[in-house]
C-alpha cells in the first residue's frame, strides 16, 4: 500500500463510519516508533506508522485509521478531542475504534530487568548505588571527599 491509497482507504473509511469528509491529507510516516498514527492539530494531516500494516494487516490499519479520524472529526468540530475527554471517548465507541493499538511483534520488550552500579570509598567504605556510570576520576565520596572505586553491578528482577 503506497500514500495515495491510504489517502482513499481514509476518505471512504471517513464516509462510512463517520458521515463526514475527509478533507486534508493521509500518509506513511516510517518514523513513527511507539504509535499507530497521531493526528496533527494544527496542519490536520493524519499520519499512520506503516509498519502496523505490514505486520498486523489491514483490520488493525483501519482502527488506527479510525482512532486517528475521531481525533480529527472532533477537533475540527471544537468538541473535546483529547483521550481524555468525553466526546472522544462515546465516538470511539459509536465507530468502532480501539482505544490503543495492538503491540508489534518484532518490538522490543520493555520488561528489562534494572541494572545497579554499586560504587565504594577507599577511605571510608561508604558504598553508593547508582543507575547510571559515575565517572571515579571526577566524583569523590560525599561523607569523606575520599576516592571511590567501582565495586560491583547488580541486576534487579
Amino acid at each position: 500500500m503506497n500514500d495515495q491509497e491510504l489517502q482513499t482507504l481514509v476518505e471512504k473509511i471517513s464516509l462510512e463510519s463517520f458521515g463526514k469528509p475527509f478533507c486534508h491529507q493521509a500518509y506513511f510516516n516510517s518514523r513513527l516508533k511507539s504509535t499507530g498514527g497521531r493526528y496533527m492539530l494544527n496542519s490536520h494531516h493524519v499520519e499512520i506508522n506503516k509498519k502496523y500494516y505490514e505486520q498486523l494487516g489491514a483490520e488493525e490499519l483501519e482502527g488506527i485509521i479510525k482512532h486517528e479520524l475521531c481525533h480529527y472529526h472532533l477537533h475540527l468540530e471544537g468538541k473535546g478531542y483529547k483521550h481524555r475527554d468525553q466526546d472522544f471517548r462515546m465516538l470511539m465507541k459509536k465507530v468502532g475504534a480501539p482505544r490503543f493499538c495492538s503491540a508489534l511483534p518484532d518490538s522490543p520488550k520493555t520488561n528489562r530487568s534494572a541494572k545497579v552500579l554499586v560504587y565504594m570509598c577507599k577511605e571510608c567504605g561508604q558504598t553508593f548505588q547508582r543507575k547510571r556510570k559515575v565517572d571515579t576520576k571526577k566524583y569523590v565520596c560525599g561523607t569523606c571527599k575520599g576516592k571511590l572505586v567501582f565495586k560491583k553491578e547488580l541486576t534487579l528482577e
